[in-house]
């Protein structure tokens, strides 16, 4: 920022030698002004303040997927092909034992509401065998979909959303096997200060063998800023989030409009070949009223919405 020059004509009376002073209101002005324009800036940057458990909202009931909507490649929306998704014992469950082999039948469970800025986190776990004719990359492999489109513009052959996947990976006693790494279905992320075309970009994180149950948190600041956490450690970071590139098929050509920012959207879970179990599945809002005279008001919150105060 260079240097601001006097400012001369903010109505103050003639000073001495002639010139103005700027008188203590007008300086207060001045400094709430630059106050108020930083502050976003300030937010972007900085990690959300400690809200209350009870801040937190499910998403995840534990009883049922009232509030979730079904979609596999080469079927309806709300087909749940074969009982692939199902709540047993407060756990939701992916299963594909009652399924005679696998053809190109990816699917997604897509929550209700779209969301812009938020944290999501997710306690998920790898158990049993990948079906039969699964691809080998698909070995203990599921994903959090952020920014996705809506389910109801899915082509009925799509094979994935467009969106941006939190890649959820089990360790297969093989070496390394990160898991939050990135990916991007028909989509581009900036990471390292450049557009990122790479499909999928690993993170720092450990490898969980076995069925270990691990929580992930993703933090999103709408376009601005996505940070993938583990077991409260930051092991991926990037930004802008658009729409392009490749690693989706059969999609209208009306949503997939290369170059549109992804400021939000919806929040899906996979079934990707791999049985996998979610425990939790819940959400902080950082969408709200930024007004302390609320009682609406919560003092993480990064993006104000006016109408959320009461």
């Amino acid at each position: 920022m260079g240097q601001v020059s006097p400012p001369m004509c903010l109505g103050s009376p003639p000073g001495p030698n002639g010139g103005r002073r700027l008188g203590r209101s007008r300086i207060l002005l001045v400094l709430a002004t630059l106050a108020a324009a930083l502050q976003p800036i300030a937010r972007a940057q900085q990690p959300p303040a400690n809200p209350a458990a009870s801040d937190w909202m499910p998403l995840f009931n534990g009883r049922d997927l009232a509030d979730w909507t079904v979609k596999f490649t080469k079927h309806g929306l709300g087909e749940n092909l074969y009982d692939t998704f199902r709540v047993v014992a407060g756990v939701l469950q992916v299963r594909y034992d009652q399924w005679p082999g696998f053809d190109g039948e990816f699917g997604h469970v897509f929550y209700k509401d779209p969301f812009s800025s938020y944290r999501l986190a997710a306690e998920y776990r790898f158990v049993g065998q990948q079906i039969r004719g699964g691809p080998a990359w698909a070995r203990r492999n599921n994903g959090l979909m952020l920014h996705s489109q809506d389910p109801r513009t899915l082509g009925r052959d799509q094979d994935f959303p467009i969106s941006l996947e939190v890649q959820l990976l089990g360790g297969l006693g093989e070496g390394p096997r990160p898991t939050a790494n990135v990916c991007t279905p028909g989509t581009h992320i900036v990471w390292n200060g450049q557009l990122h075309t790479e499909h999928c970009t690993n993170s720092t994180s450990a490898t969980f063998d076995g069925d270990q149950w691990v929580r992930v948190e993703v933090e999103v600041h709408g376009n601005e800023l996505i940070r993938h956490v583990v077991d409260g450690r930051t092991v991926l970071e990037y930004s802008k989030p658009q729409i392009g590139g490749g690693a989706v098929s059969n999609f209208d050509p009306s949503v997939k409009v290369d170059g549109t920012p992804l400021t939000g959207g919806y929040i899906a879970l996979q079934a990707e070949t791999a049985p996998t179990d979610f425990r939790k599945v819940e959400l902080l809002n950082l969408e709200g009223c930024t007004d302390p005279r609320s009682r609406s008001y919560r003092s993480y919150f990064i993006k104000s919405n006016p109408a959320m105060c009461r």
